[in-house]
């Protein structure tokens, strides 16, 4: 019987032993589900505290200067509209201060300091396709001006690219390629890129009272073809 009763003891001992172990398991489980929920608190405030406290304000306040700048600009003051567009650039970070960097290279290119315009359009992130392709194009610009033909080149192309057969823009970077091929003449490459502009944008020419088929073949005889 004493047997019978040490046994039943021992295998009640190991069972308040293997729930005493699960509580304790719960009770670890429940402390670490509570720091889970403690750190996500945590996270959530802080994303919160970024968007009400520091990213609507900066918005805010870049969009205010950037404002002021476009003010400036349209009141045909374009030296301090330029300087007041390189301080929102350095300043913020926002879409207000992003734009500011594409107007400055607009407005850096106008005074001939192509360089420095290259350097803002390099920082300058496009968010709609036109306007992309057409820094892309400026950047093209510069580079030509700068007689480095083969990086204006390859700026154009991509303005193609970007520009997405858009009927209006891409046989205008188009044209600017074909004008680059020229000054190195290359008029092979030139003839191939006028061929293109007549063959997929046969209504561009007429719409800006240019005749691209005069081009093409001038290109073609100097390309001897």
């Amino acid at each position: 019987m004493a047997n019978n009763n040490n046994e039943t003891r021992t295998s009640i001992d190991n069972l308040n032993d293997q729930l005493t172990g699960l509580e304790q398991k719960v009770q670890n489980n429940q402390k670490i589900i509570a720091w889970i929920c403690i750190a996500v608190a945590a996270v959530v405030c802080i994303v919160l505290l970024y968007i009400y406290a520091i990213h609507k304000p900066g918005a805010e306040a870049a969009r205010n200067a950037i404002g002021q700048a476009d003010i400036t600009l349209s009141e045909g003051n374009d030296s301090l509209a330029l300087v007041q567009y390189k301080q929102v650039a350095a300043d913020y970070g926002h879409e207000g201060g992003n734009r500011a960097k594409l107007n400055a290279a607009i407005l850096l290119y106008k005074q001939g300091q192509w360089q420095e315009a290259i350097n803002y359009l390099d920082d300058y992130k496009a968010s709609e396709t036109l306007i992309g392709a057409s820094s892309q194009a400026l950047k093209g610009d510069c580079y030509v001006n700068l007689k480095k033909y083969d990086e204006a080149l390859n700026c154009y192309e991509k303005a193609v690219k970007i520009s997405d057969d858009n009927p209006a823009y891409t046989p205008y970077f188009l044209m600017k390629e074909a004008t680059v091929y020229r000054e190195l003449k290359d008029y092979k490459k030139e003839a191939s890129v006028y061929q293109a502009i007549v063959d997929e944008y046969p209504d561009y020419g007429p719409s800006i009272n240019v005749d691209m088929q005069k081009y093409l073949e001038r290109a073609k005889a100097e390309a001897g073809e």
